[in-house]
């Protein structure tokens, strides 16, 4: 197995960000506030596109109405080819991020605003589908970036009021459609726009309110249930140690006195009572729990963190291996302190855990960081994601295990899977800000790889504290 050090440092390696790369930096699809899953527009213009087709050809086959088919077929097919470009170059469950997704809105307009025109601009019963691209950028996007685009829509609305070809009609049987009901048209698609604008961006907002609401909930009543159990075993043990140690203090000041050691034998017994007095004072700040006690308890090392989720895999059948490389020319940046999140340390626990289950020998967990970033990378020496599961990983119910209830299970060594962990896994690390990809190691090699990269701005506490502590 290659050596992950061989590994040139690129927190956005086009090897985990499986389809990214090439003209489209993976950085244009990061998690933002307001994710809009690139898949939800894709879908969206292919509905676009069979609609306008359908209408099109209905026009000018069935009712036998002249118009530029040519002209319009091609700016319908344009589309078609983007949703298959975009299908091919990125995965299914990319999530944009607000410039990228408000560009891709941005189009859909134009190119809705380009069919209208040759089709009789306002007049044309379908301007109303002006009202799409704004109700989803409402709510999925900034407000600012709804703006942006309600904006750009009522300018083009206004420039096919005066400019467009004829609107389609029976030959010989001239239509004149008073200047009055374009006018109407046009204020009835402001009025769509503002009314449904604020509406679909109201209750959506309240919808992620409420829900980033009870989010916080959850992990401050984990956090609170975390320190109160800490607190009682604090107490436990602090009260279950005192009184051993209180007795050692003092059968070594009965044995220096009576015994009336001198030289290495009552330098030892001295010492001995300093560490016993020691260990109880440490005891008692435990068990007042005091502010020092929290923040020692609070921040970890990252390969310390890594050890702490690889303890309880140690011992079996796959050997487990952590590498810490530190990055930044003759001048490595320090490594990086955490906070000891329970998401963190559940995403990454679950990830390994995953690994382990389907690697054959090895499991190679990376530990990378620079001035900028941090990065985890866990490689596994088995089969590898299939590409269909790949693209789709992720999502809930989404698993590679046997389902529960399978007969085969026991035969094989696996365990039932309802395709929750690695869903809830990246939801957790993606929340402390990380950016969770996946990929298989490029051949020769076999297994998959997944990588976490965090900007080291947001997650590293800083060490100071710490190295104090360890002195």
């Amino acid at each position: 197995m290659a050596s992950v050090m061989n590994l040139q440092f690129n927190p956005f390696d086009q090897r985990s960000s499986g389809k990214l790369g090439g003209a489209f930096p993976p950085s244009r699809f990061l998690p933002g506030p307001h994710n809009l899953r690139l898949q939800t527009l894709v879908f969206l213009r292919w509905l676009a596109v069979a609609g306008q087709t359908i209408a099109v050809l209905g026009v000018y086959l069935v009712l036998g109405f002249p118009l530029p088919l040519a002209p319009c077929l091609a700016v319908i097919s344009f589309s078609a080819w983007l949703n298959i470009f975009l299908a091919i170059r990125f995965r299914s469950n990319v999530r944009l991020r607000t410039r990228y997704a408000l560009m891709l809105l941005a189009y859909d307009i134009v190119q809705l605003a380009i069919l209208l025109y040759l089709t009789g601009g306002l007049e044309n019963p379908f301007s109303f589908l002006f009202l799409v691209p704004v109700t989803v950028s409402a709510s999925t996007l900034p407000v600012s970036r709804t703006i942006w685009l309600a904006v750009l829509t009522l300018c083009l609305a206004t420039l096919l009021a005066f400019e467009h070809l004829p609107l389609p009609w029976k030959p010989g049987e001239p239509i004149d459609i008073p200047v009055i009901y374009v006018a109407g048209i046009w204020t009835s698609l402001v009025c769509g726009i503002v009314f449904t604008g604020i509406y679909v961006w109201r209750i959506s907002e309240e919808a992620r309110r409420m829900s980033d609401a009870l989010t916080a909930a959850e992990m401050v009543l984990a956090r609170e249930q975390q320190l109160s159990a800490l607190d009682g075993l604090a107490a436990a043990a602090a009260h279950e140690l005192g009184t051993p140690l209180a007795t050692i203090a003092v059968v070594a000041k009965e044995l220096k006195r009576e015994l009336s050691l001198d030289g290495n034998h009552a330098e030892d017994l001295d010492l001995l009572i300093s560490q016993a007095n020691r260990c109880r004072e440490i005891l008692s700040r435990l068990a007042r729990h005091g502010p020092d006690g929290d923040r020692m308890l609070a921040r970890v090392r990252l390969s310390a963190m890594l050890e702490e989720v690889v303890e309880p895999l140690k011992g079996g059948d796959v050997d487990i291996v952590i590498r810490k490389i530190p990055r930044g020319g003759p001048d490595p940046a320090k490594e990086p302190v955490l906070n000891r999140n329970p998401g963190v340390i559940y995403g990454l626990a679950n990830l390994v855990d995953n690994a382990a289950d389907f690697a054959t020998e090895t499991v190679t967990i990376t530990a990378e960081w620079d001035a900028e970033h941090v990065v985890v990378t866990i490689e596994d020496d088995g089969p590898g994601f299939a590409q269909d599961v790949m693209d789709k990983l992720g999502e809930p119910y989404v698993t590679t295990r046997k389902s529960v209830g399978d007969e085969d299970l026991a035969d094989d060594g696996g365990h039932p899977g309802m395709g929750l962990g690695f869903f809830i896994a990246k939801t957790l690390l993606e929340r402390s800000g990380g950016w969770v990809t996946l990929a298989n190691r490029p051949q020769p090699e076999q297994g998959a790889l997944v990588r976490i990269v965090w900007s080291r701005r947001d997650i590293d506490v800083g060490s100071g504290r710490l190295e104090r502590q360890e002195v």
